[in-house]
């Protein structure tokens, strides 16, 4: 793939209040209570559907301080044939994927699943998030943005 249209930072710089709202989107799921851990693998998925190498890489690197264990990052592309997922969790990223292929729409047998993990107000909150990843996505799809490199370990830095 050719190199950065243009890259994150331009993006906040070039359309500061569209860089805000979506921003605010994103963070609304987590303020109203939804589990971080569980966003961010909905996030992740969600990248990797829509291609986007920035947040796939973004939202790995911010799993991994957050505590989200490695084998279910490793995992989570091909979450229904792992057993490293809760039944929420699945339920979750059934509901991500569903929304992100929205052509398909959501089926019964998924929305069944999701509305018995999740009260009415936390699926909503749970689409907010879904909806938030997918616009990121648009934008770091289409400006190619980098995706960030992983910081140096500290041990490795020691030595």
């Amino acid at each position: 793939m050719s190199h950065a249209r243009s890259e994150y930072e331009d993006f906040k710089t070039i359309a500061p209040d569209v860089y805000e709202l979506v921003l605010a989107l994103g963070q609304v799921a987590a303020k109203a209570g939804l589990d971080k851990q569980l966003l961010e693998l909905v996030k992740l998925r969600a990248s990797q559907i829509n291609g986007c190498a920035f947040c796939v890489q973004h939202h790995i690197l911010f799993s991994e301080r957050i505590g989200v264990p490695v084998d279910k990052l490793n995992l989570v592309a091909v979450w229904r044939e792992a057993p490293v997922f809760s039944a929420r969790e699945r339920a979750a990223l059934a509901w991500a994927e569903a929304l992100t292929f929205l052509p398909d729409g959501v089926s019964e047998a998924v929305y069944a699943e999701a509305s018995g993990e999740f009260s009415e107000t936390e699926l909503t909150y749970l689409t907010s998030a879904v909806a938030s990843i997918n616009v990121w996505n648009r934008f770091g799809a289409a400006f190619r943005w980098t995706p960030a490199k992983r910081p140096a370990a500290a041990n490795a830095a020691a030595s």
